[in-house]
């Protein structure tokens, strides 16, 4: 299967479970960038619940512009914020300080563009999952595709849109809040370890 998705940060279970389910991943880098979607946020389980991380971008005066453009804002240590929300939800999961050591690193480079970050993400947890990851990247913007060729998996960069259902698997707040489908693949990798590659392989794709 060839498919066609956004780079995002941290990206959610639905992204992941599409990438090691494809022969050939096309990220799209050509878009316009749209504000309330995972290009620059990502859902974890903490104590309280389902909790958002937002990267703060730097806006423009343009009315588009595109999402390679996009500059992070550095006025804030974002960063330092986001590791302890990451440190307070997983520090008791199971494989937290087995994977510390490769993400920390990433929380202490400072990134100028979100979309260079993005990129370092999947690497990251391409890593941590021992998964093989190459793709190649658009070189102009098409609104729509031959679906005969390429799947269609833009739709998963906003959230709302990505109707998914995924099997149940250990969550380190479940038993205050239930089952929470479809986080960042961050909560599957930090629970489930080295098994998170076959849940993700098994996983079905419900997109609206």
């Amino acid at each position: 299967m060839n498919i066609l998705l956004h780079p995002t940060y941290f990206p959610s279970i639905s992204h992941f479970a599409a990438m090691v389910q494809s022969e050939n991943i096309t990220f799209e880098i050509e878009d316009n960038f749209q504000k309330q979607t995972n290009r620059n946020r990502a859902y974890i389980y903490s104590p309280n619940g389902i909790q958002l991380l937002n990267i703060p971008v730097k806006h423009s005066k343009e009315s588009h512009q595109k999402t390679k453009d996009i500059r992070i804002e550095t006025e804030f240590d974002w960063q330092k914020q986001h590791f302890k929300s990451l440190e307070a939800a997983y520090r008791s999961s199971p494989f937290f300080e087995f994977f510390e050591d490769d993400l920390r690193p990433f929380f202490e480079k400072k990134h100028k563009f979100l979309l260079d970050l993005n990129f370092e993400a999947l690497e990251v947890v391409s890593k941590c999952l021992r998964m093989k990851m190459t793709y190649t990247t658009t070189t102009e913007y098409f609104h729509e595709v031959d679906t005969t060729v390429i799947t269609d998996y833009r739709t998963l960069v906003n959230g709302k849109k990505d109707l998914s259902i995924f099997e149940n698997y250990t969550q380190v707040f479940d038993d205050k809040h239930g089952f929470i489908n479809n986080l960042s693949v961050l909560d599957l990798l930090f629970n489930e370890g080295k098994y998170a590659m076959d849940y993700l392989k098994k996983q079905q794709l419900i997109i609206e």
